[in-house]
């Protein structure tokens, strides 16, 4: 017998048999269940979908098939005033992100924006979107009445995130709920934009040279600063296809997630930096979760929205459908604030 056939005949026998397909197979799901391996699925879905686009020669044009999209997956709009923002399900089983956003609270010169990106569930992105926003209006008119002795924004944001990141676990531990969300909240108040943000959601704003600045960072667990918080808290990161807490959680701040957070391996606390709009005098500003990030580079996108303010989402629907068609396979939010447009006056900034 030859090498070939002697090659062939083992490869049939055992390699190729029923058997030992099964046996892969079963094998995989158990390694990819215990440990907490989703990058796997996440790597062969993206491969799946870029081959398919590479097919179709669909990879980086213009999407024409917006309404196929729209009717495969569940989607999200809104139009209000001078923002827009647009999300789809896309190619997770579930919707997770949610949104929010209040323009100029009770005349008081102040408007709030918000994304959440939900993971392991829909409940912390729901609760957080709903209470966060609440609380943030109360203290805000209290701030405005006076009745509230704090006079900076930003220790009132990191205040209430804190305190719904609170009420969240409580709950959370009496539910055995275990899922958490980021917060990306961008706040006008008097021409002064305060961005508070915890996980990786980011936000990018387009200045008046057409220039993008980062509103935002993401909290990522291989980061030097976070791997030592880590670290010194006992825990550690490892990496499955991307670097993840305890080997589960590729953010290192959150929302929830309480199991990670007894040990204060994830924490809630903010981010937060400032602007002065009169300065910038930004042309845009856009918020999204990292279903638009995995994507597009945050240059990318602001270069993206420029061609497409004028239409009717100012572009943030084109850039989550062109997302998509790059292949994300995440949930995907996008918000767009058009700051060109004359309303401005009503959100505090009518002394550019």
């Amino acid at each position: 017998m030859t090498l070939i056939a002697s090659t062939s005949r083992f490869f049939r026998l055992y390699i190729l048999s029923p058997e030992a397909v099964i046996v892969f197979f079963i094998v995989l799901l158990l390694y990819n269940s215990l440990s907490h391996v989703k990058p796997l699925f996440t790597v062969l879905q993206k491969a799946k979908v870029k081959l398919q686009l590479k097919w179709r020669g669909q990879i980086d044009k213009q999407v024409d098939k917006q309404n196929e999209v729209e009717k495969e997956r569940a989607s999200w709009q809104l139009r209000k005033e001078n923002v827009a923002i647009y999300a789809i399900q896309g190619r997770r089983p579930h919707m997770e992100d949610r949104f929010n956003v209040v323009n100029d609270f009770e005349h008081t010169n102040t408007s709030i924006y918000g994304i959440f990106d939900g993971h392991g569930g829909e409940f912390a992105a729901e609760f957080t979107e709903k209470t966060l926003f609440k609380c943030l209006m109360v203290r805000l008119l209290k701030l405005t009445l006076g009745e509230d002795s704090s006079n900076n924004v930003s220790s009132i944001i990191t205040e209430e995130m804190l305190e719904v990141d609170k009420e969240l676990l409580q709950l959370a531990k009496a539910n055995l709920e275990i899922s958490g969300t980021t917060a990306l909240v961008a706040l006008i108040k008097d021409g002064i934009l305060t961005v508070a943000n915890v996980g990786d959601s980011r936000g990018v704003i387009c200045d008046k040279n057409g220039q993008m600045i980062p509103l935002s960072f993401d909290h990522k667990p291989q980061q030097l600063k976070e791997r030592k918080r880590i670290r010194q808290a006992g825990g550690f990161i490892s990496f499955n296809g991307v670097w993840r807490v305890a080997g589960v959680l590729a953010t290192s701040r959150a929302l929830g997630d309480y199991p990670l957070k007894d040990k204060n391996l994830v924490i809630a606390e903010p981010d937060i930096l400032t602007f002065d709009l009169s300065d910038l005098e930004p042309q845009f500003m856009i918020l999204a979760t990292d279903g638009l990030w995995d994507c597009f580079s945050s240059e990318e996108a602001v270069e993206y929205i420029k061609e497409r303010l004028t239409e009717p989402h100012f572009g943030a629907k084109s850039l989550v459908l062109q997302a998509y068609y790059r292949g994300s396979v995440d949930n995907i939010t996008v918000m767009v604030v058009n700051f060109k447009l004359k309303q401005l006056s009503s959100f505090g900034m009518s002394d550019w």
